[in-house]
């Protein structure tokens, strides 16, 4: 059997991982290292674009529940997080380098696999049994054509931005600590406290700063990745009740509780960077460099990189795919990743997998897996295939599950009994795959 995926990112990948164990002869087309979109600089495969954490790998929440499904269905994104993790208290964040470079090389000790350099400018698949598309949300304009040609004019879009890096170095301990809230994890953010006038300074400096201007941005900023500007202009404490929180954090070299905190997270093992928590921006980069210098901590900040903001387009999946993640178009294209309309690293990976298990098991002459909405992976399956109007974005969430049986009042029992009963139904899916 032979397959193409185009686009390596975490999709991509994903999808070539579960084909190429499967014996599938894969062909990877991947434009880098020839092209980079705006947001992409490595050459390697699956770049970490936005932040460096996958979100919290706690099985009281959604996104701790979706991995521990991945792990059920042997991902290989899940896998080489694990393997390059940086301290993040809950959450799993990584190496971003080393994870781009591991799974590069675990698809590239495949010898079932080809990857080649190439923009796409069609959606053929002479000479294949079928094609993944998994170009992401930063599509490259020549493959759009193609796109038009099969879907017309069934596009959406909206802006999400990339928050800034600094040198570990240039930050001043004497303002800030090293914590995690409430004092789960090891200690593994710095936080740099602002008291209420270095807050209030810092608030009417950065509701007042210049921003890169684009186009139709007002009416369309995904909110899982809201600029920091744009969320203070929503109110002075909005921020306090965000990334900028100071409940379950204290310095205790001082008496006084800190009115808002910026919290800094590892970008590397070495400790050498660090990712401003919570801080994606679209400001100007002279901007960001005057801005967060005013909050204490950051006064002599060194930034290895600024925030950006860039344009995310998906299709318009419910009128497009089926459940399958397959083109009702045609059935020999599937896609797959945040081009699909699920957001967040994870949420592209499992868009991967589930793609490449389905494609292959229905050019196989076997039956789709039934992923049930009892879990995350299949709710999302739900997503991108059912029409409740108005198409947007989807992060992994408890409210996308199925409704329980029975009505639990207390929160933790309700996730609890999500997790569980999501887990068992995963158990018995992976057996028949």
């Amino acid at each position: 059997m032979k397959a193409k995926v185009i686009g390596g990112g975490f999709a991509g990948c994903e999808a070539c991982y579960q084909l190429l164990k499967r014996g599938v002869d894969v062909t990877l087309a991947e434009m880098k290292p020839a092209k980079h979109s705006p947001a992409h600089h490595l050459d390697s495969l699956c770049e970490v674009v936005c932040s460096n954490s996958f979100k919290s790998d706690d099985l009281t929440t959604s996104g701790g529940l979706l991995k521990a499904e991945m792990r059920l269905l042997d991902s290989l994104i899940v896998r080489v997080a694990e393997q390059t993790r940086v301290p993040a208290g809950n959450a799993l964040a990584v190496d971003r380098f080393a994870f781009s470079q591991k799974v590069t090389e675990a698809l590239n000790a495949f010898p079932n696999f080809h990857r080649e350099c190439r923009v796409e400018s069609n959606l053929e698949t002479v000479g294949y049994d079928f094609v993944i598309v998994a170009t992401g949300p930063l599509t490259d304009e020549n493959l759009i054509p193609a796109f038009r040609c099969l879907f017309g004019n069934e596009f959406l879009f909206f802006f999400d931005a990339v928050a800034p890096i600094v040198t570990a170095e240039s930050v001043d301990f004497d303002s800030a600590f090293v914590a995690s809230r409430y004092g789960k994890g090891d200690a593994d953010y710095v936080n740099c406290p602002m008291n209420k006038q270095e807050y209030l300074t810092f608030y009417e400096n950065l509701v007042a700063a210049e921003t890169v201007e684009l186009k139709d941005f007002e009416n369309n900023v995904f909110e899982g990745c809201m600029p920091i500007e744009v969320m203070a202009k929503r109110g002075v404490d909005t921020m306090r009740f965000g990334p900028l929180k100071p409940v379950g954090l204290r310095d205790e070299r001082k008496e006084e509780k800190p009115y808002a905190v910026l919290q800094l997270r590892k970008e590397n093992a070495e400790g050498t960077r660090y990712n401003l928590v919570g801080f994606q921006t679209n400001l100007k980069y002279g901007e960001q460099k005057r801005v967060f210098s005013l909050i204490p901590a950051l006064r002599n900040a060194e930034f290895v990189r600024y925030g950006v903001m860039h344009r995310n387009t998906y299709i318009n999946a419910p009128k497009l795919l089926n459940g399958y993640f397959q083109s009702k178009a045609n059935p020999k294209l599937f896609f797959a990743g945040q081009l699909t309309g699920v957001e967040g690293y994870m949420e592209s990976a499992v868009s991967g997998l589930v793609a490449a298990v389905q494609a292959y098991r229905i050019f196989s002459e076997l039956p789709p897996v039934e992923f049930g909405e009892e879990t995350i992976t299949g709710a999302l399956c739900k997503h991108v295939s059912t029409d409740f109007g108005e198409y947007a974005p989807m992060n992994s969430s408890f409210g996308i599950l199925a409704p329980l049986s029975e009505n639990i009042r207390d929160k933790a029992q309700r996730k609890q009994a999500y997790v569980s009963r999501a887990l068992s139904v995963m158990n018995k899916t992976v057996k028949n795959i």
